[in-house]
């Protein structure tokens, strides 16, 4: 059996996960991930990356889910 991976990164100076207040809303982070989940990806490594005064800018997310015959013969063409 083969894996398949995928990087997704969460920035975290967009609006996209901070609550009203400016925090961290993990409600939205954890429905992005469970999005994930729903399409096969399985959460393999998480870190985080430094902006330049030091804050958390992005979260990169790595996941891996099983290959198959068909995305693996995608995959073949893609990178060729």
């Amino acid at each position: 059996m083969g894996w398949e991976y995928h990087s997704y990164s969460f920035n975290f100076d967009a609006a996209a996960f901070i609550s009203q207040g400016g925090l961290f809303d993990s409600n939205l982070f954890n429905n992005e991930l469970n999005r994930l989940g729903w399409e096969g990806w399985e959460l393999v490594s998480v870190f985080d990356t430094n902006s330049v005064n030091g804050g958390t800018r992005y979260v990169v997310a790595v996941f891996k889910r099983p290959l198959t015959d068909a995305r693996r013969a995608e995959l073949m063409k893609v990178s060729r």
